[in-house]
């Protein structure tokens, strides 16, 4: 069993839970009710209607996407995934109706390459094209990349009709530009001869919940106006249990007209005056989702659950500062929410080494993701006990660990004559040949190893034996081979090494020799 509560979990991103949310489960369940209309379930209705209105209120949303307006509204989803393709299949049946198609061949989807991946799904289920856009320097999708992209389509014939802007991407936690975006969108709007009625739809499963905070609406509202719906996952970080998809609507009745099955056995005399929530998503029985996610409010409050999300930013931050000053990592995007994604220097296959050596060990558990050809690492800040000392124990397994993976790599380099400079061989000084009994070689230095190799003349196929630190470290000690030593026995003419080299090597050493207590 994966413990997704620990607070050494940093992994995907936080599953929400409480004892208020738990009580609200329980009372669901004993409750029994499938509230797939006001005549199956009038409470059920009644109270996802008020607890939607007021988290659109929390985040600042317009009036437009509450119920109070008599035009949107929000409603519970299983997950951000449901939500992203309701929109979609909302979005391609008012394509069909405004264009008279009769097929879905000319229809085409946009998002950022970093979108995540039920975007992808969902414009496989819709039978659309999807445009992967390529993201910008802040690995985010702009308005005027995806504006070429619309522009091109058109002039091949073809109609776009939905844009899914994502605000807290999976991998690093980035955002779309969504104001250049709208302004796009608005733009392209008055400039193609026949009707083009873009839907766009905002995906921002984890961040959104941050949106309670007054400090990070502007993510949200800086470019809402061309906003057709939006959606989070209550689930990820509002303290409450899966499943409790947040979705909200501009106009409800895109989602009626193509959502709405009315059998006589489901209709009721009041389903013209209140909201019946099977019209608005696929599955006709619905639970009662909203008791769980009123408990959570009335419990913690608003500012309570702001406490909460700000502590984990705060954290994701402390944990940021640590890997700044270590200079053999670098992170990639910036520290936004509670995630922060980072790399070793160099290939990424050390990255990958590293990641499986930590989570091998049993002491940390977090993922990866590919990020413009870098492989990275995710470190998430996901569970509710997960303190100061929390942050400071997971750097010192992470520093521990790419302390070993650094020399290992170094000790496993392979020599190629002619390939490398004296001052590269130098840092090869920690290869240790093995006999090789069928040719009668008993070379036991690297110079020595380096000549044999330059006479032969082709590829040295030899045997090495990857050594321990602790073995490699006394083998090192015990032959008295300082870093001196091995760089004046490795330079041809008996020159002082360069400087780099110098430094590199007894780094390796202190490496090799020194423990970390975690």
């Amino acid at each position: 069993m994966t413990n997704w509560q620990h607070p050494n979990f940093h992994a995907y991103f936080p599953a929400g839970n409480s004892y208020p949310s738990i009580l609200g489960e329980l009372m669901e369940s004993a409750l029994g009710c499938i509230g797939f209309s006001w005549a199956a379930a009038p409470s059920c209705t009644e109270l996802e209607i008020v607890v939607m209105d007021w988290l659109g209120k929390a985040i600042g949303l317009p009036e437009d996407f509450l119920h109070c307006s008599g035009k949107g509204g929000g409603v519970l989803q299983g997950s951000a995934s449901e939500s992203v393709l309701v929109s979609m299949l909302a979005a391609r049946h008012r394509a069909f109706k405004t264009h008279r198609l009769s097929s879905s061949t000319r229809l085409v989807a946009y998002c950022s390459m970093l979108a995540h991946s039920c975007v992808e799904k969902a414009a496989s289920l819709c039978n659309v094209r999807l445009r992967q856009l390529e993201p910008d320097a802040d690995f985010g999708l702009s308005g005027e990349t995806l504006r070429q992209a619309i522009e091109k389509d058109i002039h091949d014939n073809l109609i776009p009709f939905f844009v899914c802007a994502t605000l807290g991407t999976t991998s690093i936690c980035s955002f779309d530009n969504l104001p250049s975006i709208s302004d796009a969108l608005s733009s392209l709007k008055g400039t193609s001869e026949t009707p083009l009625d873009i839907w766009l739809h905002v995906d921002s499963a984890y961040a959104g919940n941050a949106f309670i905070c007054p400090e990070f609406q502007h993510l949200l509202l800086d470019g809402i106006e061309e906003v057709d719906s939006l959606e989070f996952n209550a689930n990820k970080w509002l303290l409450t249990n899966f499943d409790c998809g947040c979705m909200w609507v501009r106009d409800r009745l895109h989602l009626e007209d193509c959502l709405s099955v009315d059998p006589l056995y489901l209709k009721h005399d009041h389903q013209h005056l209140t909201a019946d929530f099977r019209n608005w998503g696929i599955p006709l029985s619905r639970r009662f989702r909203s008791l769980k996610l009123w408990f959570v409010i009335r419990r913690f409050g608003l500012t309570g659950l702001q406490k909460h999300i700000r502590e984990q930013v705060r954290l994701a931050k402390k944990f940021t500062k640590l890997l700044q000053k270590d200079t053999r990592f670098e992170q990639i995007g910036k520290t936004r929410m509670g995630l922060v994604s980072f790399k070793l220097k160099g290939e990424n296959e050390l990255s990958e080494r590293l990641l499986g050596v930590i989570n091998n060990s049993g002491q940390l558990f977090m993922v990866p993701a590919k990020v413009k050809h870098n492989y990275v690492i995710r470190f998430c800040v996901c569970s509710t006990s997960t303190t100061n000392s929390d942050i400071e124990r997971a750097w010192n397994v992470i520093s521990y660990h790419a302390d070993h993976v650094l020399a290992d790599e170094i000790i496993e380099m392979t020599l190629c004559p002619g390939e490398l400079s004296p001052a590269d061989l130098a840092t090869n000084s920690f290869l240790f040949p093995c006999k090789d009994n069928s040719r009668g070689d008993e070379h036991e230095s690297v110079p020595d190893l380096i000549r044999s190799r330059s006479t032969v003349g082709q590829p040295f196929r030899r045997p090495f034996r990857r050594y321990s630190t602790s073995e490699l470290s006394h083998r090192l000690l015990s032959r008295s081979l300082s870093s001196a030593a091995c760089l004046q026995s490795l330079t041809p003419t008996g020159n002082a090494p360069h400087k780099t080299t110098q430094l590199r090597l007894d780094t390796i050493l202190n490496a090799l020799k020194k423990e970390r207590p975690f």
